[in-house]
């Protein structure tokens, strides 16, 4: 696990965790629904940072002889746990919480000012949350001799498998648009005096939540149940050990990542005829390295090569 990664979930959990907590406070005050709203979208998204911390060490454990292949899929077991978690905490909370209010006939805003306060104060929290994420996540784009570009980064994020990395961008995103939500309801609310749109702001905000909670468990179930290399890395492997001299063709491959970093790699080789085993065996060295120079932060052990030789009749 990157290290750029982990300093990405650190500076969600005490952002968030700060944020929360004034959240509580502006909602008990001002018996703002959306704020209410917002304060359980902020300590749902600081326990989710501890248990992405917590996935990233255990995913970290050496292999043992019940985990063979390591325990890299850990991080995809308690990442979707946090898929789980903004969906039932945040949104249906949020949810619940905006019903309740638009039903009531009690609920009004006290001190609106202290709202818009504490918001903008979330605001510059996730929004610096946000940028080290995506700093973090360009550096990986580049890294791959890549330009950045709106395409290269769309393209990027549906192909990563950083999920840590993924998870706080979504979100950090998802906290961003939800404050520019609850202080558009209670700015409606204060110029019209109807509470009402405060309610919404509610409602919309569980609706986001639900949203992005399902995009990411969407993605923790692809890696959970056993998810390939992707077609661009795919291709470039299949290139790369094509233009080794002595293989005839490449009969099969199967990938599966064991982590966002590590990936299972079975494949079947026909080479030439009249190679002796010295070769044979300097062949194998050479395409597992072409296997590495894609996936460079694979283990090696995980790279399994069978060959097949002509022969003649």
């Amino acid at each position: 696990m990157a290290s750029g990664s982990k300093k990405a979930v650190y500076a969600a959990l005490f952002g968030n965790l700060g944020i929360a907590i004034t959240k509580f406070v502006a909602a008990f005050v001002t018996g703002s629904t959306a704020m209410w709203a917002e304060a359980y979208h902020s300590a749902s998204d600081t326990f989710n940072q501890i248990l992405i911390l917590f996935g990233i060490k255990t995913s970290a454990k050496a292999a043992s002889h019940q985990h063979q292949f390591g325990h890299g899929r850990e991080l995809f077991f308690w990442s979707f746990i946090v898929a789980t978690m903004i969906f039932g905490i945040s949104g249906i909370l949020s949810l619940d919480q905006g019903a309740t209010s638009l039903l009531s006939e009690m609920h009004q805003i006290r001190n609106s000012e202290i709202n818009y306060i504490i918001l903008a104060i979330a605001f510059g929290f996730e929004g610096n949350a946000l940028r080290v994420a995506l700093k973090q996540f360009t550096r990986e784009i580049r890294e791959k001799g890549e330009k950045i570009s709106f395409g290269t980064m769309v393209e990027h994020f549906k192909e990563s498998k950083d999920i840590a990395l993924l998870t706080v961008i979504v979100e950090d995103s998802a906290a961003i648009l939800g404050i520019l939500v609850a202080a558009l309801g209670i700015f409606l609310s204060d110029v019209t005096g109807n509470a009402v749109f405060d309610a919404i702001a509610s409602l919309i905000i569980g609706g986001i939540l639900m949203f992005f909670a399902f995009f990411l468990a969407k993605e923790n179930r692809g890696l959970l149940i056993g998810e390939s290399v992707t077609n661009r890395e795919y291709k470039k492997i299949v290139k790369s050990i094509q233009e080794i001299p002595e293989v005839n063709r490449l009969i099969s491959m199967r990938t599966m990542h064991l982590g966002p970093e590590d990936v299972l790699v079975g494949l079947q080789v026909n080479l030439v005829d009249n190679l002796d085993t010295d070769k044979i065996e300097s062949v194998t060295d050479a395409i597992e390295q072409k296997i590495m120079q894609v996936i460079p932060n694979t283990n090696r052990e995980h790279i399994f090569v069978e060959i097949e030789r002509e022969r003649k009749t």
